[in-house]
């Protein structure tokens, strides 16, 4: 065939010979599956090549076409499977990868509009008219350069999920470290309450015992005595019953004696029943659940704030009853966006946004520590510059930062162990004062307008400590 008729075989829309081809009104024939995806999504059905309106969604198959062309693929030795629907006319044979499939020549062009390699026939053919070429070789060549930028952030990407993924898979060990450490925390402090309460059960119950063996005591002791008295009053009865019984003479002889006797003993006062000597039942259960309850303030301890260990950078070491931290051994922790990205410090679990807060930290005699606030949005953000409202202490001087970096040494020349912070947020006022003499130390004044949450800084293995608040018991009258 000649290479015109050749070319009349390629479908004008996918460049390969026609596959199942159909005929518009305009007489211009395309592969149905062509002309389908063509029209997909648009209102109107027009002729890909003339754009004249066709009335029908589905035309009529060219048979004569489709006759056409699998005798010219018959010709080339290429009837059947066809392969993949992608390639276009010149595209490489599956019996030999370096020959053309239309004209059986050697592919020595990449065709750059086409994105293919291609033969010179197919160059000079009427499809691949003022078309852009390179050879093989430098094509490769450029192609490969173009991949492998495209190939740079793949592998950048696949890296990011790679690193997230061995995050995850941290934190779900962590989350197991995590629920067996505070598992043992949680059955610990219960098994100090059930102990107290145990040995507030024995205490009491002994002074019950105690209680009952007193009254018994008591109780058997008059019991005693008085079956004493009953003993003897109950043989001077009999007596005096027999000589009333006794004939005349002999009554009459005895008289004297058995008056005697009954008269040697003093007339006793009737006995009467003891007071207090039952049990004080209301002693003992009265108010029980209370009273046990207010004597466990001893052993309970209220903390203002609580340290949250999924902020603690690696190097720090929260204690498990989480209001001391100190500095420690670096330990591998997740990346989780909770933990604060600023060195050696933790944040406190619950922030503030409304009304007043104080708490007392106990910094003992570390030598390097920070004191103060952080902003939630600094948190997030994780803007050291902003939001972080601090004192501290560093080279046996102290100081004041506040957002944005602003550093104010402060007048203290007496060595503090004990710090009371006070927020005032809806005044905007933050102090500083020392707990033991109630010296003034500083005051930030802002207008707060986020969530603010407290701060520690510590490089010390000494603890720093948030100070326990007294608990304290009060009963209300009902109004």
């Amino acid at each position: 065939m000649s290479l015109r008729s050749e070319e009349d075989f390629l479908c004008p829309v996918c460049h390969e010979v026609f596959k199942d081809p159909v005929v518009l009104s305009c007489s211009h024939s395309f592969c149905k599956d062509c002309l389908q995806k063509w029209w997909r999504g648009k209102k109107t059905y027009d002729c890909p090549c003339c754009k004249r309106r066709s009335s029908k969604s589905d035309p009529p198959r060219n048979l004569a076409l489709r006759n056409l062309c699998e005798a010219f693929l018959a010709e080339r030795g290429e009837r059947g499977d066809r392969g993949d629907r992608g390639d276009r006319g010149g595209r490489v044979s599956e019996g030999s990868e370096s020959l053309c499939s239309l004209h059986s020549e050697k592919l020595k062009i990449f065709c750059l509009d086409h994105q293919q390699p291609i033969c010179v026939i197919c160059r000079d053919s009427k499809m691949h008219s003022n078309h852009r070429f390179r050879p093989i070789d430098e094509a490769a060549q450029d192609l490969k350069e173009e991949l492998q930028k495209s190939l740079k952030p793949l592998k950048e990407k696949l890296q990011v999920f790679e690193d997230v993924k061995g995050s995850y898979d941290q934190i779900v060990k962590h989350i197991k470290v995590q629920a067996q450490s505070t598992e043992r925390e949680i059955k610990e402090q219960f098994k100090n309450l059930h102990q107290f309460l145990h040995n507030e059960e024995k205490v009491r119950i002994a002074h019950l015992k105690e209680d009952e063996v007193q009254k018994t005591k008591i109780m058997k002791e008059k019991v005693e005595s008085l079956s004493r008295e009953t003993a003897a009053l109950s043989s001077t009865i009999r007596a005096t019953e027999r000589e009333l019984k006794a004939e005349d003479i002999s009554f009459l002889q005895n008289y004297k004696a058995a008056v005697k006797k009954a008269q040697q003993r003093p007339l006793l006062q009737d006995p009467e029943l003891a007071s207090g000597v039952l049990i004080d039942v209301a002693k003992h259960l009265g108010n029980l659940t209370f009273n046990v309850w207010s004597k466990m303030k001893e052993k309970v301890f209220y903390s203002p704030v609580i340290l949250d260990p999924n902020t603690a950078d690696p190097e720090l070491v929260v204690f498990d009853n989480l209001s001391s931290v100190k500095s420690g051994e670096r330990k591998p922790l997740p990346k989780n966006p909770e933990r604060t990205k600023f060195s050696c410090s933790v944040l406190g679990s619950k922030g503030f946004n409304s009304g007043t807060h104080e708490w007392d930290v106990d910094v003992g005699n570390n030598k390097d520590w920070e004191l103060g606030v952080l902003s939630e949005y600094s948190q997030v953000s994780r803007r050291l510059q902003s939001g972080l409202w601090r004192i501290l202490f560093s080279d046996g001087k102290f100081s004041a930062f506040s957002s944005p970096d602003t550093e104010k040494d402060l007048p203290v020349k007496k060595e503090v162990r004990r710090i009371r912070v006070h927020l005032d947020f809806d005044r905007g006022k933050l102090s500083f004062s020392d707990l033991d003499t109630n010296a003034h130390m500083h005051t930030f004044t802002h207008s707060f307008s986020d969530t603010l949450f407290p701060y520690i800084y510590t490089e010390n293995p000494q603890p720093v400590k948030i100070l326990p608040v007294k608990v304290t018991v009060t009963v209300e009258k009902n109004t």
